[in-house]
């Protein structure tokens, strides 16, 4: 749950009373006033103010801004690692922001779910909640009476206004702006933006609900992208019916908007670089008039590609981007899905053209290769085949280090326990210890699992009984239809019933049957094999027989050929 709460009343009575108009105003560098009164015949937009010089060598500020209204996802991971990346190959620091003034649309458990899916996945922040920091708070909740003071600078300077309007109003505004030929995608006519700011002060005092708005340009002035070069990016207007794009700033409930909050955030916390989804490239021209009219130099801006499907089709939170914690309880491991993320828009650098390069890279790795030139613009294609690829290279690693074993040893032996209770074991439970699990992991190597719930999956004969598998009812129905089966059967249970067997036992009774002239290799192997395992492939039958010991070895060649 939010801890933060926004002290929304004291920062609406500081908008609301005439105090503002004594306080002391800031001095005023810069304004949108001249951009608002551009002549008709003006048509060049008034420069940006964020310098053009693309540099990573020196360290770059940059920071994750999530807002608590859901899970972390593939798409806002990634946004995440390249602002991490970024920091950190540069020497400079990663924060962690939280964008909370949306009340309403929190969800409960969402802040928590930020913190733990960026630990879980190595991206410790430099600055922000829990840890910290000189440029706090960093819950945009807790930081009202920043905004006050810039909201007081720029009603003072005449770059904003107080909209009294009532959502009847606007929403009538909106409807027939989009009836135009062509329709406007700007809706306001500003006719709050005609009250003198003594009239607008005594209607707020008087307790007329209002918002605050930003007083647009006529023209958005352009502004650089690191990805995508100079844009000029302008509302859509029907000149035949003048409307404009003022967004606000303030909502009526006092709380800031996001644009006006991220701007000023993004300023007073030094960031250099923003790297964020392209779809935020629309509301970046806000964001320039903003700074223009706080007379600040904006961060670097690095808007990166879409996340599709292999269709093309852009993932969202309800169809295909899936939440990362979730992913890691399905048995992806965080540096198989770091590795896969970061190839999301980025490609690492060749030492020739031609060659081909390893795409297996650390956490650490990625640090030491990433650079904006490898940043690419077409929009980035998920393909879990790929993921897959990396979690078996990562598991098998762990597999081999000692170190990791223990760890991997204890999570699929106690996802195997939560399958025994639900089901029918045929094996003693006291022998399904960790210990036990160890032998079936080894059982299988390093090169025939890709991930814990894969072993889960693959493994659970050794725990339960098989016959309800899908694999074991497919292979029974192929075995009935063949006489060879039932004999085959018959002699496997014979051998197990011989008196005093060898220590080799497994090894001996296999050698024994497959030795015989009535069958084939494969005829045999293929009863044993649903006998023990349903019909489960990846272990060899005498590595089976061994684990689940000569009791139940026997125990299930007596119910497979009864079955049979």
């Amino acid at each position: 749950m939010l801890r933060g709460k926004m002290p929304s009343g004291a920062f609406r009575r500081f908008l609301s009373t005439s105090a503002i108009r004594s306080a002391k105003r800031a001095p005023k560098p810069f304004s949108l006033k001249s951009h608002n009164k551009l002549s008709e015949n003006q048509t060049t937009p008034a420069s940006p103010i964020n310098d053009t010089n693309i540099s990573t060598t020196a360290p770059a500020r940059t920071r994750f801004a999530p807002s608590p209204t859901g899970f972390i996802h593939l798409g806002s991971l990634r946004t995440a690692l390249y602002n991490y990346l970024l920091a950190k190959s540069t020497g400079g620091q990663f924060l962690l922001r939280l964008e909370d003034t949306d009340r309403k649309r929190l969800v409960p458990g969402a802040e928590e779910n930020i913190y733990e899916s960026l630990k879980w996945t190595g991206l410790n922040w430099d600055e922000g909640p829990v840890v910290g920091g000189p440029y706090g708070p960093y819950k945009q909740s807790e930081r009202s009476g920043i905004y006050a003071k810039y909201v007081e600078q720029l009603l003072d300077s005449g770059d904003a206004y107080r909209c009294f309007c009532s959502r009847e109003r606007l929403d009538s505004l909106s409807s027939s702006a989009r009836k135009l030929h062509p329709p406007s995608m700007a809706s306001y006519d500003r006719k709050c933006s005609h009250l003198s700011r003594e009239e607008s002060d005594d209607k707020a005092h008087n307790g007329n609900p209002f918002t605050i708005r930003l007083k647009s340009p006529s023209v958005y002035p352009e502004f650089d992208d690191i990805l995508h070069g100079t844009l000029s990016l302008q509302t859509q207007v029907n000149y035949s019916d003048i409307r404009y794009d003022d967004p606000v700033l303030v909502k009526s409930d006092g709380l800031p908007t996001y644009h006006f909050a991220n701007v000023i955030d993004d300023y007073l916390m030094k960031i250099t670089h923003v790297i964020r989804g392209e779809e935020w490239l629309a509301s970046t021209p806000k964001h320039m008039a903003l700074y223009t009219a706080l007379g600040w130099k904006a961060p670097k801006f690095i808007h990166i590609p879409l996340l599709t499907s292999l269709s093309d089709k852009k993932l969202s939170k309800r169809s295909g981007d899936r939440g990362i914690l979730s992913m890691g309880d399905s048995g992806i491991l965080p540096e198989a899905l770091v590795n896969f993320v970061a190839l999301f828009g980025w490609s690492p650098p060749r030492e020739s053209v031609g060659v081909t390069i390893s795409e297996l890279f650390t956490l650490q790795d990625l640090v030491e290769k990433f650079n904006l030139d490898g940043l690419t613009k077409g929009n980035a294609k998920v393909d879990d085949k790929k993921l897959m690829f990396f979690n078996s290279h990562y598991f098998r690693e762990r597999l081999a280090d000692k170190t990791k074993l223990n760890s991997i040893v204890q999570e699929c032996h106690s996802m195997q326990m939560e399958l025994v209770k639900n089901q029918q074991a045929d094996l003693d439970t006291s022998v399904l210890s960790e210990e036990y699990t160890a032998k079936v992991l080894e059982a299988f190597g390093t090169k025939n699992l890709t991930s814990v719930q894969d072993f889960v999956n693959r493994s659970s004969y050794f725990y339960i009984q098989p016959w309800q598998s899908d694999t074991a009812v497919k292979a029974l129905k192929e075995l009935q239809a063949d006489t060879y089966a039932k004999d085959i059967s018959a002699e496997f249970l014979r051998l197990l019933d011989q008196e005093n067997l060898p220590d080799s036992w497994a090894e001996s009774i296999c050698k024994e049957i497959t030795s015989s002239n009535k069958w084939t290799k494969k005829q045999i192997f293929s009863v044993l094999r649903y006998t023990l395992a349903g019909g489960v492939s990846g272990v060899t039958i005498p590595k089976i027989m061994t684990i689940l010991g000569p009791n139940v070895t026997k125990l299930r060649a007596t119910e497979a050929l009864s079955k049979l």
